[in-house]
């Protein structure tokens, strides 16, 4: 829900929201110490007249979900960064409120074009146990992943924030 890019000092960020609804399975697992990982896609590409759409960026980010039953915490995760929750519905409110994601470098886009971006969050099962991968293929339970949300990115849709200081003319 309401995916927004906006400049920021070293590129563009992506900030957006997702449902996320955890069945009584999902949150099973996680209460007996599994991780879920979800992952965050996007992409942004460029429509063509001549020949299939240009993808000028696809990009991904993963998040670790899972449960220390020493500590009895909810434990969100993503690279080196984590962060612990007394509850799981704590720990899914913010990992369904994506902010401020660099997903594009000033340089990658081209003035004067239009872009289709999209981002969507989904369950990736391949990283999860093999046991669990077998489970997953055959039971619907599993199968977590949100609709593309597109939308279309034009000239003045990535101009800088009001107030921002201006770079043309700098040298640069």
């Amino acid at each position: 829900r309401n995916p927004q890019i906006a400049a920021g000092e070293e590129g563009y960020l992506l900030s957006a929201d997702f449902n996320i609804n955890l069945n009584a399975r999902l949150e099973e697992v996680v209460a007996k110490g599994v991780t879920l990982y979800f992952v965050v896609d996007f992409e942004l590409t460029r429509s063509r007249w001549y020949w299939l759409d240009e993808q000028v960026i696809s990009r991904s980010q993963t998040f670790q979900l899972s449960y220390h039953a020493l500590t009895r915490q909810y434990r969100l995760s993503s690279g080196a960064l984590h962060q612990s929750f007394a509850t799981l519905d704590e720990a899914l409110r913010i990992l369904a409120r994506l902010r401020n994601w660099q997903v594009l470098d000033k340089a990658s886009l081209a003035s004067g074009q239009t872009y289709l971006a999209a981002v969507r969050m989904r369950l990736d099962l391949t990283q999860m146990p093999k046991t669990f991968q077998v489970n997953a293929l055959a039971n619907r339970d599993w199968n977590l992943t949100s609709e593309w949300a597109r939308w279309n990115l034009g000239p003045g849709d990535l101009a800088p924030p009001a107030g921002a200081p201006s770079t043309a003319g700098d040298g640069k």
